[in-house]
C-alpha cells in the first residue's frame, strides 16, 4: 500500500469514526424536536459552517450556476432523501440498530456501483459476501417480531426506511464521483448540504408546523456537534471520492467501522439501550461480510491487473 492509499484509508477511517458518533446525538436531539426540522437546521448550519473554506478560492457564481443541476441532484439523494428517511427511521428504532443497518451501506453501495459505474463489477466472491451481510440485516429485522408486536412492526418499518436511505446515499456517492466538475468538493458539499437541509426544514412546516421555542442546552449542544460533524465528515468523503483511482466500493469498505462503534457508543451512552444477542449477531455478520468483501475486491483487482 503506497502513501496515497494510506492517506485515503486514514481519512476514510476518520470520517467513519465521526459518523459513528452521530447516532447518539440524533437520538438526544429527537427528544426535543421533530425529525425534519432538526435535520434541516443541522444541515443548513453545516453548509454555512463550510462557506469560509471555499468562498474566496475561485468559486464564482457562474461556476455554481453551471453546476446547479449536480448540486441539486446530490442534495436530493445525499441529504434530503438520505437524512429525511434516516431521521424518520430514528424515531422508530434504537441508535444501535440504526448504526448496524447504516453500517451495511457499503454492501448497498457495491450493488449500486455494479449497475452504474463501469468497471466496478460484482464478482461471485463479492456476491457471497453481500448475501452474508444481508443475512445479518434479515436476522436483525426478524428479531423485531413485526408479525406479533405493534412496536416490532414500527421497528421493521424503520429498518426498511434505513435500507432505502442507504440506497439513496449510494446513488448520491455515484453522482458525486462520476460527474466531472471544476467545482471544489468542499464547495459542492457546502452547497448541497445546505440545500438539502433547506428542503428538509421546508418539509417540516406542513408536517409539524413552525416551532418557535427555547430548547434545553443539551439540544443546542448536540445540534452544534452534529453540524460540525457533518461539515467535516462529508467534506472529507467528497474529497476522497474525487481522488484519482479511488473506487466507490473500496472507499465504502471502511464503513464497517460505523456499526461497531456506533452500536457500542449507543449502548454506552443511552440508558434506554443495551446489547442483546440478535443485534450483536447481526452487527458481527455485517462487519464480517464487509471485511471479506474488501478482501475479495482486492483479489479481484489484482487478477484484473494481471
Amino acid at each position: 500500500m503506497n502513501r496515497d492509499d494510506l492517506s485515503t484509508a486514514g481519512l476514510a477511517i476518520f470520517a467513519c469514526l465521526l459518523w459513528s458518533t452521530a447516532f447518539v446525538g440524533v437520538k438526544v436531539g429527537l427528544r426535543y424536536a421533530d425529525p425534519f426540522s432538526f435535520a434541516g437546521i443541522r444541515f443548513m448550519l453545516s453548509g454555512l459552517l463550510l462557506v469560509p473554506f471555499w468562498w474566496n478560492k475561485g468559486v464564482s457564481f457562474s461556476l455554481i450556476k453551471k453546476n446547479l443541476r449536480l448540486i441539486f441532484l446530490v442534495a436530493l439523494f445525499q441529504t434530503f432523501l438520505l437524512y429525511g428517511l434516516f431521521y424518520l427511521a430514528m424515531t422508530m428504532v434504537s441508535g444501535a440498530v440504526a448504526a448496524i443497518l447504516i453500517g451495511a451501506s457499503p454492501l448497498t453501495a457495491a450493488v449500486v456501483a455494479h449497475f452504474m459505474v463501469p468497471g466496478d463489477t460484482m464478482s461471485r466472491a463479492k456476491f457471497i459476501c453481500l448475501c452474508l451481510g444481508m443475512t445479518g440485516v434479515v436476522l436483525l429485522s426478524v428479531s423485531r417480531l413485526p408479525w406479533i408486536s405493534p412496536t416490532g412492526w414500527q421497528e421493521f418499518i424503520g429498518i426498511v426506511l434505513l435500507l432505502v436511505s442507504t440506497t439513496s446515499s449510494a446513488y448520491g456517492n455515484v453522482l458525486a464521483a462520476s460527474k466531472k466538475s471544476a467545482l471544489d468538493p468542499v464547495a459542492l458539499n457546502s452547497l448541497q448540504i445546505f440545500l438539502g437541509g433547506l428542503f428538509l426544514y421546508l418539509l417540516s412546516i406542513p408536517t409539524h408546523g413552525v416551532q418557535l421555542k427555547i430548547y434545553p442546552l443539551e439540544y443546542y449542544g448536540v445540534l452544534l456537534y452534529l453540524a460540525l460533524l457533518s461539515a467535516a465528515a462529508f467534506s472529507l468523503w467528497f474529497i476522497l471520492l474525487r481522488r484519482p483511482g479511488v473506487r466507490i466500493s473500496q472507499l465504502n469498505i471502511w464503513k464497517f467501522i460505523i456499526p461497531v462503534f456506533g452500536a457500542l457508543i449507543s449502548w454506552a451512552l443511552l440508558p434506554e439501550e443495551s446489547p442483546t444477542l440478535i443485534p450483536v449477531a447481526g452487527m458481527l455478520l455485517i462487519g464480517i461480510s464487509i471485511v471479506l468483501f474488501n478482501i475479495a475486491d482486492m483479489r479481484h483487482e489484482r487478477l484484473f491487473r494481471q
